[in-house]
């Protein structure tokens, strides 16, 4: 049963608005469905109990994310984001700052606002309102971890959403058991458990951008006005979890649609025909979209900015532009000992090379010719590399390079790929020696490194980066300010009686963080005593001085790494015993 029903999946349904026949009524250049091997007792085994397997590694990775919420204190943008979505739900507006749209920050701040913290008005003309507003939150009843946890926590549903999107996809378009594979794989990804953890939108667009595509796909497969909806619900709520998903999509259906065309050389006529079909449900997914952005934005009404016309939401076309503004005025970004406010087109390729781990980028290397190959029996198995190079794609142009959570949903379509792979080589494993070794050893190095990984997945890099990853990538791929609790930790075991630190993410370090006494770091000369900086300070912003400045750490080689992220050097007194930190040798 399970053999034909995977050659089944090999045909196109009959609904198919993109449906071009042959001259004999069959599908022309439909992929040709080849009998699949008799699966074997293991494989038959995962078929039947993939839905059951994929709830147990969601609630594995759940519980792997939740440990992580007490280890690490706020990244540099929570507190913004949670300020933000606090007063989206405390005070009914969405004034503060509108380049992200609300849906993500107000489940950040919804866990907050249940324990009955408010806004607390922080006044605008203050520089970084928002993060002191964020601040005061967290700070607020001096309840700071339990807050933190709260805001987290409301960013959990969204994982849970991606990882059922790659379910539904994979058991739609390659089988049961690929989609449990691919579960498996996206759930053990340092990137996706570190952005899964944080109070941020990353993950929030990686679940609504994927739903999105795959409730698209459903729709152009069987044109109904229902599936137009949930296209257009899906769509929506894309939109209103990050901007960026209105370049993203668009980049992956053209993609998918060119790939189509490619593949099944459709008349003229014929493509005329299918989008007749999907008018109607043009209509449908359109005024459903418009709907959830203007719900979102709490059915507000102003100038939009354009031509000044008053319209619904005009705090979405506001966040467009600060969108737009932000990215033509460029970012800070660091690659490869380099910096650049306008970023570098091989940021995200380096990125996915030293932050994904080597096993899976071994297992999709496999997977991307087995999908788009025409002799499989998988329906459309091209659809995850054209959804991941649609992202990729609009990414490389970008102005704004910080990190992998930028590209986050390219690990839904890889996992795909990723997962498809591993089933084909349990499937050919009894015939191929080379298979029956290659599989199990890169499973247990995946996923082994995913455990030695917990609880730091944000500063994951692979094999790839050395030692010294900061030479390579900074900001939210390895230093977002997260490590301050165990700075102090060490600084108390030391027993410091105070230090100059330099900090990324703002945060009150004396009173809530229990830090000693923290003087001003000056990078042109060290103080007596403990220095501290983490590395985004350091390599990326450099202290706020220009490139012909010397730096002191540039010199001296650290004391002692704290974390992931955190140099200290001990400049001892005069006439102290204790010998100074060592000068470093030529880089």
């Amino acid at each position: 049963m399970a053999s034909k029903s995977r050659q089944r999946r090999g045909v196109p349904g009959a609904g198919n608005a993109l449906r071009p026949l042959s001259a004999a009524g069959a599908p022309a250049g439909t992929f040709v469905a080849q009998p699949a091997p008799a699966p074997s007792a293991p494989a038959a085994f995962l078929e039947r109990h993939a839905p059951l397997l994929a709830v147990a590694l969601v609630l594995l990775a759940t519980i792997r994310i939740a440990a992580t919420y007490s280890v690490f204190n706020h990244v540099f943008d929570e507190p913004a984001h949670i300020a933000c979505g606090m007063e989206w739900l405390d005070q009914g507006r969405y004034t503060i700052e509108p380049q992200h749209p609300p849906l993500a920050r107000a489940a950040a701040a919804l866990g907050p606002y249940l324990l009955g913290i408010h806004s607390q008005n922080t006044p605008k003309t203050v520089a970084f309102s928002m993060i002191i507003e964020g601040l005061k939150i967290l700070y607020s009843g001096n309840h700071y971890d339990q807050t933190l946890t709260a805001a987290r926590t409301g960013i959990l549903p969204f994982f849970w959403i991606a990882c059922a999107v790659i379910y539904f996809w994979g058991a739609r378009y390659f089988g049961r058991a690929e989609a449990g594979a691919a579960v498996f794989l996206f759930t053990f990804l340092e990137p996706v458990l570190a952005h899964a953890g944080l109070a941020t939108t990353d993950m929030a667009l990686t679940a609504f951008l994927g739903a999105a595509f795959l409730t698209g796909c459903l729709w152009v497969e069987r044109p109904t006005l229902a599936r137009a909806a949930l296209f257009g619900l899906s769509a929506g709520l894309a939109v209103v979890s990050k901007y960026s998903s209105l370049v993203f999509f668009p980049a992956a259906a053209a993609v998918a649609l060119a790939w189509f065309c490619a593949l099944e050389k459709p008349k003229p006529g014929q493509l005329r025909a299918a989008v007749a079909r999907l008018l109607p449900g043009i209509g449908i997914a359109a005024a459903i979209v418009c709907l959830v952005i203007a719900a979102i934005f709490r059915f507000s009404w102003g100038d939009s900015g354009i031509a000044g016309l008053k319209l619904p939401a005009p705090e979405f076309f506001q966040g467009i532009r600060d969108v737009a503004r932000h990215n033509a005025e460029g970012h800070p970004g660091y690659l490869l000992s380099r910096r650049s406010n306008f970023g570098f087109w091989q940021f995200y390729p380096v990125v996915l090379a030293v932050k994904t781990p080597l096993a899976f980028l071994f297992l999709l290397a496999l997977g991307i010719p087995l999908v788009v190959s025409r002799r499989t029996s998988w329906r459309l198995g091209f659809l995850p590399v054209a959804y991941a190079a649609g992202v990729l794609g609009v990414a490389v142009f970008s102005h704004i390079n910080i990190g992998v959570r930028h590209i986050l949903p390219v690990y839904t379509g890889f996992s795909l790929v990723a997962g498809a792979a591993v089933i084909h080589l349990w499937r050919i494993a009894p015939q191929a020696r080379w298979a029956k070794f290659a599989l199990p050893a890169a499973l247990l190095w995946f996923a082994g490194t995913s455990l030695a990984a917990h609880p730091d997945y944000l500063p994951y890099f692979n094999e790839l980066a050395g030692s010294h990853p900061e030479r390579i990538l900074v900001d939210s791929d390895l230093d977002w300010g997260q490590d301050y609790k165990r700075v102090a930790a060490r600084l108390r075991e030391l027993e410091a009686r105070e230090i100059a630190f330099e900090e990324f993410s703002t945060a009150d370090l004396e009173k809530y963080h229990g830090f000693p006494h923290v003087l001003q770091f000056d990078p042109l000369q060290p103080h007596y005593g403990w220095n501290g900086t983490g590395f985004t300070m350091w390599k990326e912003r450099r202290f706020g001085l220009d490139e012909s400045t010397p730096l002191w750490p540039d010199r001296y080689e650290p004391t002692e790494r704290v974390g992931k992220t955190t140099y200290l050097w001990y400049f001892p007194p005069p006439g102290s015993p204790i010998p100074p930190p060592r000068l470093k040798g030529p880089q």
